[in-house]
């Protein structure tokens, strides 16, 4: 329909009219959809070039902004960080200019620039653009809104990567009593948070408050989602791991083992999340004494990401000697 929408516009109304330009930019977000990502680049440099003749390159008309934000995004699942930057950043300031900084369009683009940063390890510039997209939240939404407390929750994630344990907990706490009066206590984003936290303590040697996190997490999926849900497993083996630690040796095996039973069926006995826990049996069996069992783990382990992920991929290399 887009394409034969643009052969109509363009030869109608010409190449560079706002109509035709419009079609070609949606015609550019279907191919991204579709990760057809070459041809929506054409579509979007093709809608960009046209708003270009017919505005002032540099303008801060919105329909440009649009597509250099939607250039953006693509650069950046295209693996270009630096031109996704360079899109993020001349977006953001024509937002700025044209809609103001607590406009959802100019703080959208801000949490694209917090996302790119935070995937370039850029911490110091990823924090500025959280603090900032929750400062307009709070203004725009309210404190309490549920993008206002997703930003919340990013400033954890990144508060733990930099090693602000104190700040971290902060927010993971703020975020999980913001999700629990909007949503209540067992939607799903709320148990997220609080999988979070169960996280954070666990590296934070914080094992009783981990556990109850995780505890809490695991009963929550189990009605959302059901005992044999990926999530509901993730968690089976997050609970498993603690026990580890905690040298709870009984615990530890019915919570991998109930994990693999469930991986095998949902995801298959090949499955990367089904060899991790393969390994990790083997490991628990190792620690009991059970050489011939914790053997044949490993070499299932081995086998699997020999085959899944070849044999000089970090996650075979790393696995235990035989």
């Amino acid at each position: 329909m887009y394409k034969r929408a643009l052969a109509g516009y363009e030869t109608v109304l010409g190449p560079d009219h706002t109509s035709t330009l419009s079609t070609v930019n949606n015609l550019g977000n279907l191919y991204s959809k579709q990760d057809k990502l070459k041809e929506a680049e054409k579509m979007y440099q093709q809608a960009l070039v046209g708003r270009e003749k017919t505005l002032d390159p540099w303008s801060w008309h919105t329909s440009t902004l649009d597509i250099v934000n939607n250039l953006g995004k693509l650069y950046k699942n295209q693996g270009k960080s630096k031109e996704a930057e360079e899109m993020y950043e001349r977006a953001l300031a024509g937002y700025e200019t044209a809609l103001g900084p607590d406009h959802t369009s100019t703080l959208s683009t801000v949490n694209n620039l917090e996302n790119l940063y935070s995937k370039q390890d850029k911490l110091k510039e990823a924090e500025k653009m959280y603090q900032r997209a929750l400062v307009g939240r709070e203004k725009t939404l309210g404190p309490g809104h549920t993008s206002t407390l997703s930003t919340v929750n990013k400033l954890g994630v990144l508060y733990e990567n930099q090693g602000k344990s104190k700040e971290a907990e902060e927010m993971y706490q703020r975020a999980l009593a913001g999700y629990k009066t909007a949503l209540g206590p067992d939607h799903i984003s709320t148990l997220c948070i609080v999988n979070s936290l169960g996280l954070f303590f666990s590296f934070q040697d914080k094992l009783e408050g981990a556990e109850e996190m995780f505890q809490r997490v695991l009963a929550g999926f189990e009605t959302a989602l059901g005992p044999d849900h990926t999530s509901t497993l993730s968690t089976v083996n997050n609970l498993g791991n603690l026990y580890k630690i905690q040298g709870k040796s009984k615990e530890v095996e019915e919570m991998f083992q109930r994990a693999l039973a469930g991986f095998e069926i949902a995801l298959g006995p090949d499955h990367t999340s089904t060899l991790s826990t393969v390994n990790n049996l083997g490991n628990l069996y190792k620690i009991q004494g059970k050489f011939k069992e914790a053997e044949e783990m490993y070499q299932r382990a081995l086998a699997g990401f020999e085959t899944a992920l070849g044999p000089g991929h970090t996650s075979t290399l790393n696995l235990p000697p035989i």
